[in-house]
């Protein structure tokens, strides 16, 4: 990531990219629009920290190549970084260990496994209340529209559905497995856009990208899963408390399971991939819900937000939001593809299964008294050379 002069920012060095991750989305929640930079080694952190020096580091003790301790020791020998504020994560919290780290003054040093609501106190009170320029406390003077610009690179995403906190609750109790829940877990966006998305990124390598919610889980196995899964339930705003937003995000995520559910209707009567055809029905409206967590952290910093803000917002600003987090997410580019095909075809050669997303755009569409088979004359009908006959048997969402 490259490092911006003149630029408040977190440097964040840690071995687990899971973690690394989590930590990320803590600065963003704690400061919305703070720079963070990431890196999984301590030689990289050190180049890092030497060419523009941070507001904060948050270390691992045990990297690889050089430890955080390491690290730790060669910043305190030169000026610019003798003071700098950092928070050190280790599993070496033996009396020794933590002797011989005092002399290198931590803001912190805590262990492994850190406590999430601890870590999140201390570093409210670590980081510059400034971010970018505009900090948490002043993101009311600054306006929302100007707060929603700024937060849509730094989204979080979508709320979890009641059903999927309810699964992952059930989860870490050990109560159920992952096969058990699974029925839940597979209807939420935000579940299946960042479990696709981590694993990508950060699980065992194969030659084929995951795209679907059940290939991700597979490569992650239980352990992991559970682990991201409990890292998505416990970040902030994961439940929507203004009643508002949160009956908005239940319309939106009802109306994306049964754009997901249509889409794999149709896929499987065509005979095709009816797994991925669900997966993008499920996560074209992403940036809608996306975008009222959003609100929700407005609302939490002491702004205001009436009716016809909200929907003015909603039409605005959520394609923004949702290709914002696509890309950010790096999700699969097939995947990807086939959302954007749900809203416009474009004029090269196109996939049976974008034609699919897309004429699921228009059956949802379609006014209450107009019959589906009303479609056959469309584009992507025309192109897929559908019968009418079975247009006129797709679910609609009243029979749902």
């Amino acid at each position: 990531m490259p490092l911006l002069s003149q630029v408040s920012f977190v440097l964040i060095a840690y071995s687990e990219p899971w973690r690394a991750d989590q930590l990320c989305q803590l600065v963003n929640e704690l400061r919305p629009g703070m720079r963070v930079a990431s890196f999984s080694d301590g030689r990289s952190a050190l180049a890092a920290c030497r060419r523009q020096v941070p507001s904060l580091l948050i270390l691992d003790g045990e990297l690889e190549g050089l430890d955080g301790i390491a690290l730790l020791r060669e910043l305190r020998q030169h000026g610019p970084t003798q003071r700098l504020p950092c928070v050190l994560i280790s599993e070496r919290t033996d009396a020794i260990s933590v002797r011989a780290v005092l002399p290198l003054a931590p803001a912190a040093y805590l262990g492994k496994p850190y406590e999430l609501d601890d870590l999140r106190q201390r570093l409210d009170k670590l980081l510059p209340r400034s971010a970018g320029g505009i900090g948490r406390a002043r993101q009311v003077d600054a306006g929302l529209d100007s707060f929603l610009e700024r937060m849509r690179l730094n989204n979080r995403g979508a709320p979890l559905s009641e059903a999927a906190h309810a699964a992952i609750e059930s989860l870490l109790a050990g109560q159920s497995d992952l096969a058990e829940e699974h029925a839940a877990l597979v209807c939420d966006p935000q579940v299946t856009a960042r479990v696709i998305s981590f694993v990508n990124s950060h699980g065992p390598q194969q030659d084929q990208p995951s795209q679907t919610l059940e290939q991700a889980l597979l490569r992650l196995g239980n352990k992991r899963s559970q682990e991201l899964l409990g890292q998505l339930a416990s970040q902030r705003n994961a439940r929507l408390a203004d009643p508002r937003l949160a009956a908005q995000a239940v319309k939106l995520t009802n109306q994306a399971l049964y754009g997901a559910e249509l889409a794999a209707w149709l896929a499987r009567r065509l005979q095709l991939d009816a797994r991925l055809c669900y997966t993008a029905g499920l996560l074209q409206n992403i940036g809608e819900l996306a975008l009222l967590r959003t609100l929700q952290d407005w609302l939490d910093g002491g702004g205001e937000l009436d009716e016809a803000e909200l929907q003015r917002h909603l039409a605005e600003r959520a394609a923004g939001y949702g290709s914002a987090l696509r890309a950010r997410w790096r999700l699969p580019l097939g995947l990807r593809q086939l959302i954007g095909a749900y809203y416009a075809l474009g004029a090269g050669a196109l996939s049976r299964e974008a034609l699919v997303l897309n004429l699921v755009r228009l059956l949802m569409e379609l006014p209450p008294e107009t019959p589906p088979a009303h479609l056959a004359e469309s584009r992507p009908a025309r192109l897929l050379r559908l019968d009418p006959a079975l247009l006129g048997q797709a679910p609609l969402a009243a029979e749902r």
